[in-house]
């Protein structure tokens, strides 16, 4: 059953938590009295669709339904989730929670994207204050997996774990904070950051730029893949984390940086960081820029994941629980499902279409699947047998952009003994994109020449080469290149 979630306030922020729940699969309604909201949200969740499903690596759910209303009491009726995303003004959150509460079920999570109110100011005026908690994420929302998950002594357990699970569902890491403290845990760092950064562009020692470039250039790349502690406890060498501490612990007493003191934000310094920052990227439209964040961020994360490490851990798990239990499909008289997924941002070439080496990555995994189906998973590896991939044909029918929907449809021509012949036919809807034939032989890990399959997985081989060899021959198997 679909669920449903409701978003109050449709900004930045906003915008991207519906294009998340969207396309997690939840029906999104939207309150927002800006009557430029649809485009705004349209505009948001049109980057998502072209860079969230590639983070994955098999089939996202059918994308959510998505409304806007024009009273809260209709977005907020039955719904399971509401994310509060409104201005950061203590009052107005508080009166829209008066609202929401008098229209919302009981047991919905309230979470509010607040990066600096605690829950218990947010729950001063309700009526139910154990139904609200903190739920701050970071932009943009439909990639960074964090949210900062923040309840107070008045806040329902049951509220929290609905809330956990709910995150986790959609691909977030809900980072439980235990005990409420102002800008929560994630903001304080950038907070310390950014005053610092003030100072250095108010004495004239750095631009906006160099700053930026200081960051995406060194410790942002370590920070990205290892955090904080990790990256300085290698910092400390064999010795680690102890070693580190009392090697550099003596600078925090030196007078390097001005954290405790704030520039004031005088005209002149307003006016310097803008035009440094005009001078930096304002040749550059917003949508621009955000597409060539998603870009890299993109890069980054499928590199992580490919790692199984930080937050591409978390998008391999994230593609276990959407894919579920991996096994034989029933009806064996049709090709078999192999592939099934978006193309990634990072799949593409200098032409804007999928780079010729991804088709054969695309049918690689292909074949990796259709090994795990019949019995050769990673168990069954382990015990000294796999196949190894002799011969490979692939042929470019139609070329296909990043964010597509790509479907492998697989077919064994043959599996007595050692060989597997398989034919691969990739398709977009019905449009078909290219085909690959295989022919792999199985080899002992040991001897690393050929080898019979163990019984057990032969005899499946074999039954699924039986009922596909009820089908037509697929056009282009067993052709070579052809030369006119």
């Amino acid at each position: 059953m679909t669920k449903t979630a409701a978003i109050i306030g449709g900004g930045v922020i906003g915008g991207g938590w519906a294009a998340r729940f969207l396309l997690m699969g939840w029906d999104v309604r939207v309150f927002d009295p800006d009557p430029e909201a649809q485009r705004k949200i349209g505009e948001v969740i049109d980057n998502a669709r072209r860079s969230l499903p590639g983070l994955s690596d098999v089939a996202l759910p059918a994308e959510g339904q998505l409304s806007f209303h024009d009273a809260m009491s209709d977005a907020v009726a039955d719904v399971a989730w509401i994310q509060e995303s409104v201005p950061e003004r203590l009052e107005l959150k508080r009166k829209v929670y008066q609202t929401l509460q008098e229209h919302c079920p009981e047991d919905a999570v309230i979470g509010s994207s607040t990066s600096g109110f605690k829950p218990s100011e947010l729950q001063g005026c309700a009526t139910r204050p154990g139904q609200i908690v903190v739920t701050h994420p970071f932009n943009p929302v439909y990639l960074l997996p964090l949210v900062e998950l923040v309840p107070s002594e008045d806040t329902d357990p049951a509220i929290v774990d609905s809330a956990k699970h709910i995150l986790t569902e959609i691909g977030m890491y809900p980072l439980h904070v235990r005990a409420e403290i102002d800008a929560h845990i994630a903001d304080r760092f950038l907070e310390a950051v950014w005053r610092e950064a003030l100072w250095l562009i108010k004495d004239g020692i750095a631009t906006t730029e160099e700053i930026d470039n200081a960051i995406r250039y060194g410790f942002g790349l370590r920070w990205a893949q290892m955090g904080l502690f990790e990256t300085y406890r290698i910092a400390g060498g064999e010795a680690g984390m102890r070693h580190f501490i009392e090697q550099f612990g003596p600078c925090l007493e030196w007078p390097w940086t001005k954290l405790m003191d704030v520039p004031e934000l005088t005209d002149e310094l307003i006016d310097k960081v803008a035009d440094q920052s005009d001078a930096q990227s304002g040749q550059h439209s917003i949508r621009t820029l955000e597409r060539t964040r998603d870009d890299n961020l993109v890069a980054i994360l499928r590199g992580l994941k490919a790692q199984d490490s930080g937050a591409g851990a978390l998008l391999n798990a994230q593609d276990r629980r959407v894919e579920g239990v991996i096994g034989l499909p029933d009806d064996l008289a049709q090709p078999i499902v192999t592939v099934d997924r978006a193309v990634p941002l990072d799949w593409t070439d200098y032409n804007g279409h999928m780079n010729e080496a991804r088709y054969l990555q695309a049918f690689g995994d292909a074949t990796d699947r259709m090994m795990a189906l019949i019995g050769c998973d990673a168990d069954y590896i382990a015990t000294g047998g796999s196949y190894f991939t002799a011969e490979t044909h692939i042929r470019h029918l139609d070329e296909v952009h990043a964010g597509a929907k790509i479907r492998v449809e697989t077919q064994i021509l043959a599996g007595a003994g050692k060989k597997m012949h398989l034919f691969h036919r990739m398709f977009e809807g019905d449009r078909e994109l290219a085909t690959g034939e295989h022919m792999l032989i199985h080899v002992s890990l040991e001897t690393r020449r050929a080898s019979e399959p163990a019984p057990h997985l032969a005899e499946v081989l074999q039954k699924v080469a039986d009922a596909h060899a009820k089908l037509p021959t697929p056009e282009g198997a067993g052709k070579a290149v052809g030369v006119r």
